[in-house]
Formats: structure tokens, sequence, C-alpha cells
């Protein structure tokens, strides 16, 4: 018996199904250029046995590359420090109406922990105690 038409569910956004060479063609790049940014960490495409498979979002992602790069005049090296502090929308300075309906956002930023001056200052304290009865404790040893 035939599958009926209504089977079929869509394609999600995240699945990969471009090859290399598609993807390249769909970006107007050469397959090298994407091979380099697999290289420098910018992108992860999908492994399917030997081949590397990209989503639309990996296609919209590194759209957005070539654009701080050839656009902002961003290089590969400062791109990818910039992405370590900041999440990309900040780096594109997308609106949040934008950034929150992306699929292909990326934020890999350090998470930062804000810490008030006075909590640093117990946390040294605590330290500088801990150091300091270590420390009498080896000398009350040597005496002994």
């Amino acid at each position: 018996m035939a599958r009926k038409r209504s089977d079929i569910t869509p394609m999600r956004p995240d699945s990969p199904v471009y090859p290399i060479g598609v993807a390249a063609r769909l970006l107007n790049v050469h397959p090298r250029t994407l091979r380099i940014y697999e290289k420098e960490g910018l992108i992860t495409p999908a492994q399917v046995g030997s081949r590397r498979m990209f989503s639309s979002n990996d296609i919209q992602w590194i759209t957005c590359i070539r654009s701080f790069i050839h656009d902002e005049g961003i290089s590969i090296p400062g791109l990818k420090k910039l992405l370590e502090l900041v999440p990309c929308w900040e780096v594109a300075n997308c609106p949040a109406e934008i950034h929150e309906n992306c699929e292909a956002r990326v934020d890999r930023s350090i998470p930062r922990v804000p810490h008030r001056i006075e909590e640093r200052e117990q946390i040294r304290a605590g330290k500088k105690k801990a150091m300091d009865e270590a420390k009498a404790g080896d000398d009350r040893d040597e005496r002994r």
C-alpha cells in the first residue's frame, strides 16, 4: 500500500541535508572555504560516514560568518575571540525580534558571573584566613 501524502513530515532547519559541494554552491564559496571555517572551529557540520553534511541553520550561520569577515572586516581569529566573549547576535547587532527567532544563532561565550565587590572581598578574606591557618599549622609542626 502506498504512503499517503499527509504522512510526510516537514524538514527541520537543523537537519543536515546538504553535502559540502551543494552547501558551497548555495553560499557561492569554494568547498575549501567551508573546510577552513571548520578547521578554525567556526562551524561544526554533521558527519555522515566520511561526508560533511550541512543544515539550513548551518547555511544561515555561514552567511553570518561571511558577513562578519567580508562586510565588517573582522579576521577569523578576531571573530573567534569575539564569539568567546559575546554571543553572535551582539557581534552582529541583531535586534531582539530577529535573534530570538533565529535558529542559527550561536552562543559560545564564556558564562560570566557578576560578583559584587563585597562578595569578592569576602572570598579573598576567606582564602587569606585559610592560608594563614595552614601556615600557622606548618609553623607548629616545625617547632615540634
